[in-house]
């Protein structure tokens, strides 16, 4: 950084733009910032060199450069309106999100800007950075930390009637409850946010994430036929965005298709208009898991699952979704292999499913122990024994029956010779 400073002007910013290189643009910007004039004009041509210095240390990934800048400008934040304060503490912050890798020093740069306006009794400012940091903390798994900080924030905002923020808050807080695998405090959260959405404007992004989350509790209970119809809402929200999470959405609503064995309307789907427009891996994987739905194959499941693992083992919600559709489907065919078995070689069985014997001697023996069928393991023979169905003696619920009612006759001439007695 030059020690000499440049007049802050649109001639400045201008001479910034048409550098020969990144770096040349940088340094002039810093030198403007460093013009001591505080005139509402300085001050304006001020706020537009923060912005055009983060946009470009953002491009060159100078990620420690952006929170340094944080630090130095603190003294300029005194000079400017606090909402204006505001928009370009989070617009650094959001130029920090957009470089690769930076989780660490984002949970950092806010835990640094909430003390600072604690310090500075910038209430909005930090209510603000706050929900980020929980949001944050989150991503990186610290639940414990990231509820502390939420709790206390709710109550806080709920106080202030901030409905805006507070839609926000609670939508995190079902985020964090479901990760938790905290079903009934996710729903509840959810329910809040969806009440103080109702009172308000709230733009289709925060409304499409609102009708996301809502999808994936619904499929979390499996209603897939609601979860479905809450994708469909959130896709249409991202789509008109361009919003990158509408593909996750459109991958969601794909698979509530194949758990509810329509299967077959996933090609459609990803052929349609809109789907088109976001083919790629995640798609492609839905797909190779639906073709091997519709096959019953149990094969084609595990290359797809071992082919497309970023895009379903990856991602926790596909993932338990797809561990219950396969452990459905393992289940399915071995019954009806041993159907017509009394006595059968566990390799046989697995020579036939085309699994490894380990695998299929596990299941066996989880289906056993859960009453799926009547048999056990002869581990010495390596052989499935399978037993008839025991067939109900109809003469133990007629007993228990009998029993039943001269019970209730007993306990009411009990209480007609207490009525004599009395």
């Amino acid at each position: 950084m030059s020690s000499s400073y440049l007049p802050a002007t649109t001639e400045s910013l201008a001479q910034a733009l048409e550098a020969q290189n990144p770096s040349e643009g940088i340094s002039i910007l810093y030198r403007v910032l460093e013009n001591p004039s505080a005139s509402p004009e300085a001050l304006r041509i001020k706020e537009q060199a923060i912005t055009n210095l983060s946009d470009l240390l953002r491009q060159e990934n100078r990620a420690e450069d952006l929170r340094s800048l944080l630090n130095q400008l603190r003294p300029f934040f005194s000079l400017i309106p606090k909402a204006k304060t505001a928009k370009i503490v989070r617009g650094i912050i959001d130029s920090v999100a957009k470089i690769p890798g930076t989780s660490d020093l984002q949970i950092a740069l806010c835990k640094e800007m909430v003390q600072w306006t604690r310090a500075e009794k910038r209430t909005f400012l930090r209510q603000r950075v706050e929900a980020r940091l929980a949001a944050l903390l989150m991503e990186n798994k610290d639940y414990a930390e990231a509820l502390t900080l939420l709790t206390g924030l709710v109550k806080e905002v709920r106080r202030l009637d901030d409905k805006l923020l507070l839609v926000d808050i609670d939508l995190l807080e079902s985020k964090l409850h479901f990760s938790l695998r905290n079903l009934p405090k996710a729903k509840a959260a959810l329910t809040a946010a969806r009440t103080a959405a109702n009172a308000i404007y709230v733009p289709p992004a925060q409304q499409g994430a609102i009708d996301l989350q809502s999808g994936i509790l619904h499929a979390e209970e499996k209603d897939y036929k609601t979860a479905y119809s809450y994708f469909f809402e959130a896709f249409e929200s991202f789509n008109s965005l361009e919003d990158p999470k509408a593909v996750f959405s459109l991958k969601y609503m794909l698979l509530c298709k194949i758990m509810v064995s329509q299967a077959d309307d996933v090609a459609s789907i990803i052929s349609s208009k809109a789907g088109l427009q976001y083919v790629g891996p995640d798609l492609d994987a839905m797909k190779a898991v639906a073709d091997a739905h519709s096959k019953r194959s149990l094969k084609l499941f595990e290359i797809a699952l071992r082919d497309y693992k970023a895009q379903l083992e990856e991602d926790p919600i596909v993932h338990r979704h797809l561990s219950s559709l396969y452990d459905t489907l393992l289940e399915q065919n071995l019954c009806r292999l041993i159907e017509p078995f009394s006595r059968v070689e566990i390799a046989h069985l697995a020579e036939l499913i085309e699994l490894p014997i380990d695998n299929v001697e596990r299941k066996l023996s989880q289906m056993i122990l859960d009453k799926k069928f009547a048999g056990t393991l002869d581990q010495g023979a390596g052989c499935l024994v399978i037993f008839d169905d025991p067939k109900s003696d109809a003469i133990y619920p007629a007993t228990l029956e009998t029993i039943s009612n001269i019970g209730k006759v007993v306990d009411s001439l009990y209480v007609r010779s207490a009525k004599i007695m009395a």
